[in-house]
């Protein structure tokens, strides 16, 4: 059983490995040459931070995450553009799921709700805030963009290599994911076990999957996405999951807002409110 599991698992990750090579050659593209760009532009565009943010969120990893907890350590964007950016954030999930044809459809509903759901939300903080008369953030001079992606390893100039680096770090986070989901299948026989702690109540499932999205690492953004792939969640909790996974968004949060810790857990928990939310809006879509 521990074979047959073992040659499954080599067998689905090897399919997806030309895709994700090419999906984050692009992305590593962009991530290289168009970051600090579009940091300028949230810099000089406030009002429209968590319009700009829910798009830039959107790109694979978990980069812009990252910058844009740097630049509101800062006060350069709003907690609004910071929301919105953290709630837009899939991670690998749009790599994961354009390796997977069949999901391509789902993907493109993922991608239009958590958009949607990002500038309202996004904006509906920045109002908040402003009703409450919140002193103004004051912008800095010069835009610091950090140097790190989302594993804690400095860019590298050749963006081929920078890609072929992070399908390395995914491509074993989906072996490892996929042979202990294979190991589960072949010893009982289904998915039980994944179920049960998930549950078959969509609610709950919301619930589980937005703390496990809350994990600072871009194996929970696999976990939650091999789950859905495999049925054992539903659309509601892939969103909600998603929507909380801000990848390593949080920990340069924590970091270089480190002088406000209640301010950072209060972000965290919001966040985490905020995944509910979406999540449980999403079950009224006919999906």
């Amino acid at each position: 059983m521990f074979l047959d599991a073992l040659v499954d698992a080599l067998k689905d990750t090897a399919l997806v490995l030309p895709i994700l090579y090419l999906s984050y050659l692009l992305v590593s593209y962009f991530s290289h040459s168009q970051n600090k760009k579009y940091s300028k532009i949230l810099h000089h565009t406030k009002k429209a931070g968590p319009l700009f943010g829910a798009f830039l969120g959107c790109v694979p990893q978990c980069g812009f995450s990252s910058v844009i907890s740097s630049l509101y350590s800062k006060r350069v964007v709003t907690l609004g553009t910071l929301m919105a950016v953290f709630i837009a954030t899939s991670d690998e999930a749009i790599p994961l799921m354009i390796a997977n044809p069949q999901f391509i459809p789902k993907l493109l509903i993922l991608l239009a709700v958590k958009v949607v759901l990002a500038i309202i939300l996004g904006y509906l903080v920045d109002l908040t805030l402003s009703l409450f008369h919140r002193k103004k953030q004051k912008p800095e001079e010069e835009i610091e963009v950090p140097h790190q992606h989302e594993h804690g390893h400095s860019c590298t100039k050749n963006i081929f290599l920078d890609a072929l680096r992070h399908t390395a770090i995914i491509v074993a986070y989906i072996f490892i994911i996929t042979l202990a989901i294979n190991l589960v299948h072949e010893y009982y026989g289904g998915l039980e076990p994944l179920q049960v702690l998930f549950t078959d109540n969509k609610y709950i499932q919301v619930l589980v999957a937005a703390l496990v999205g809350l994990i600072p690492n871009c194996a929970a953004s696999v976990f939650i996405v091999e789950l859905y792939m495999e049925g054992v969640i539903c659309f509601s909790a892939l969103v909600a999951g998603l929507c909380a996974g801000a990848g390593v968004g949080l920990i340069v949060l924590f970091t270089t807002n480190f002088k406000k810790i209640y301010q950072n857990l209060g972000i965290t928990l919001l966040l985490y409110i905020f995944a509910i939310i979406c999540g449980i809006l999403t079950t009224v879509l006919p999906i």
